[in-house]
């Protein structure tokens, strides 16, 4: 048999005996296609003048994901290279040189990467118009299949592909031409090293890194970038101190407690489970802090969309806004083009006037997470509020002669509740009469978080701070329009002596947020699932390359006695432990610090579904929903592979 056939034969039996590495790679291909195509397609890049900045994002995001797939190639091939090396020894002793061997297991993995990289093509085009429909429907633009081939975005992933096989097989083939024969048989009984040794010393360091952690998680959240710099040291420091002294823990726990070493199958699994932590401690802190990386960026990304989405909802209730602070009002300059080119089926100009006391700013201070804009109080008369109202879309409200109302920010509506206060203004008394919450345009514009709705007659006397103007359009305010404004904006700033106008269009606001979503959050999840995909493979990798031993151990717990019932229970323990074990850390260090991060973005943004608590438990259904599928396709092969036939 040729080596070329012999290689095509081993090629297909690794598939067979690593399919969940093969589908990861043929996954991790399908990705970087899907992801270079969007950096590649004209269509997606002209949406919006900030989409020129996805390339960029992109190809950043690509060489993270690469080093990281990287070094899931260089792991796994030099896994299968131990688990196959007595096979590879076999060939040099009857009579194949070390090159012509290294050249075997060279070109029967370049095979399956290979194979890989043409079916992750074909994936990646699935995935590619997936992304591109979301894309497309986070600018309100109509989605029609077309089925495209990117020359651009193939070639790239080429690139990275063979950058990634190539480094990993260079050093698998000069690792078999260094090797002895003896040590090539016997390479597969190599395993790592135990770099801490001492039980005493263990158990000190295992205490010192639960102090790192508490340290790491602290100085996370202190906000500061050169303190959350050294606290992602600490995090890190104590991952791999926690899991190169952690199965020192194990036995220090059956010692104050030995009844329970004997208990059910605790011994057994007690065992196998200090056996796997003290030779791959590095492996497993490596794992978990993938999982720490992970969490954090779907998290990140999960706040930036409801930080993004929450932006929007306030400033883009109005089709169209201009604001000013001038004497003598909104400059004709802006109606006449409005006029002119914009269809306007209703509008308004109206005044926004402040209440000198700040009596409602000063109360939300003191009671709540409230950052004011204006010392003042902001008020607007009746009539102007029924108007806007209609021009949002918003039902009327009625208010009875000596009362005002409220409209808020969401936020802000129990505080406000509470501050049931009679206000004054000039002659004119007014008791309370309701909160209204819906969006308002209130950043800024139409009051900071709040304004007082006034019976016009009793607004005559106050002061004016800005005037607006409000339109509803018939057709959205497109870029055309909102430049040719914009440029009016800079002309009478410049040119006229005036302050800078205020300019809002819902269809530009809404644009701008679908373009920072797909910069931001589309690179983030893009590392998220690589990360994911590449720590879950190496804990499958691992799990399942133990496959013949814990069937031997299996036969042997069976001829001793042991149910079907127990070992089925036991192996179900010993796999929940060890799938469980390097996701727990994480745990404890994303979540106080995704909270921190939703909790310290601007008040009254992260509201329902982007809550704090929504986020958290949206990202942990999300990681866990890839990982659990990992588990579940893993468990199933072992069980099958493991547990005793005549059962």
């Amino acid at each position: 048999m040729t080596l070329s056939k012999l290689s095509l034969r081993n090629a297909r039996r690794q598939t067979g005996d690593y399919l969940i590495y093969f589908t990861t790679i043929v996954l991790a291909a399908a990705l970087l296609y899907a992801f270079n195509g969007l950096a590649f397609s004209s269509e997606l890049l002209t949406l919006s003048e900030y989409m020129e900045v996805l390339p960029m994002m992109i190809v950043f995001a690509s060489i993270v994901v690469v080093g990281i797939f990287g070094w899931l190639v260089s792991y796994a091939t030099g896994f299968m290279l131990s688990r196959r090396s007595r096979e590879l020894g076999t060939y040099i002793l009857i009579g194949l040189e070390k090159r012509e061997v290294a050249r075997l297991f060279f070109l029967e993995n370049l095979i399956v990467g290979g194979f890989a990289f043409a079916l992750g093509l074909l994936c990646g085009n699935l995935l590619y118009q997936a992304l591109r429909a979301i894309l497309l429907a986070l600018f309100s633009c109509p989605y029609h299949f077309t089925l495209a081939f990117s020359f651009q975005a193939a070639g790239l992933t080429f690139v990275y592909f063979t950058m990634i096989y190539l480094l990993a097989l260079i050093k698998s083939r000069k690792r078999i031409c260094r090797l002895k024969i003896y040590d090539l048989i016997y390479f597969d009984r190599q395993n790592e090293h135990v770099v801490v040794e001492g039980s005493k010393t263990r158990q000190r360091l295992f205490l010192c890194s639960i102090v790192l952690a508490i340290a790491g998680t602290f100085l996370l959240l202190m906000g500061n970038a050169i303190i959350g710099i050294l606290g992602a040291g600490c995090v890190i420091l104590f991952l791999y101190l926690f899991f190169l002294t952690f199965a020192s823990s194990v036995p220090a726990f059956f010692d104050r407690k030995p009844s329970r070493k004997y208990k059910r199958q605790n011994l057994l699994i007690y065992r196998t489970l200090t056996a796997k932590l003290a030779t791959m401690g590095i492996v497993m802190a490596t794992i978990s802090l993938l999982f720490t990386a992970t969490l954090m960026s779907e998290g990140t990304g999960l706040i930036f969309w409801g930080l993004f989405t929450g932006r929007t909802a306030e400033n883009a209730c109005f089709d169209l806004y201009i604001g000013s602070e001038e004497a003598e009002g909104i400059s004709h300059e802006y109606l006449d083009y409005i006029e002119e080119h914009i269809p306007v089926e209703q509008s308004l100009l109206y005044r926004v006037c402040q209440e000198e006391k700040g009596e409602f700013t000063d109360y939300l201070e003191t009671h709540t997470r409230y950052y004011p804009f204006y010392p003042q109080d902001s008020v607007i008369t009746y009539s102007d509020y029924q108007a806007l109202r209609s021009i949002a879309g918003y039902p009327s409200v009625e208010l009875a002669s000596g009362q005002y109302l409220i409209h808020c920010q969401r936020y802000l509506e129990e505080a406000l509740e509470d501050f049931s206060h009679t206000i004054r203004l000039g002659d004119t008394t007014l008791t309370p009469a309701g909160i209204h919450t819906e969006h308002f345009q209130q950043d800024y514009d139409n009051g900071r978080g709040f304004i007082l709705v006034v019976p016009d007659e009793a607004a005559a006397s106050l002061a004016v701070h800005h005037y607006a103007y409000v339109a509803k359009t018939s057709v959205p305010v497109n870029e055309t329009h909102y430049e040719a404004l914009n440029t009016i904006r800079w002309h009478l700033c410049e040119n006229v002596n005036r302050s800078y106008d205020s300019l809002r269009t819902k269809a530009h606001e809404e644009a701008e947020v679908a373009a920072m979503t797909a910069i931001t959050i589309f690179p983030l999840y893009f590392l998220a699932l690589a990360l994911t995909m590449t720590a879950a493979t190496i804990l499958t990798i691992q799990q399942l390359g133990e496959c013949r031993h814990y069937k031997i151990q299996y036969q042997l717990l069976q001829k001793l006695g042991m149910e079907r019932r127990e070992m089925a229970q036991t192996l179900r323990t010993q796999f929940a432990i060890y799938y469980t074990l390097p996701a727990i850390p994480p745990l404890f260090i994303s979540i106080p610090f995704l909270l921190h991060t939703a909790g310290a973005t601007e008040p009254g943004v992260m509201t329902g579904v982007f809550s704090p608590a929504m986020i958290i438990l949206s990202t942990l259904l999300l990681f866990f929903l890839i990982y659990s599928i990992y588990i579940l396709m893993a468990y199933t092969t072992l069980k099958r592979n493991v547990l005793p036939e005549t059962f």
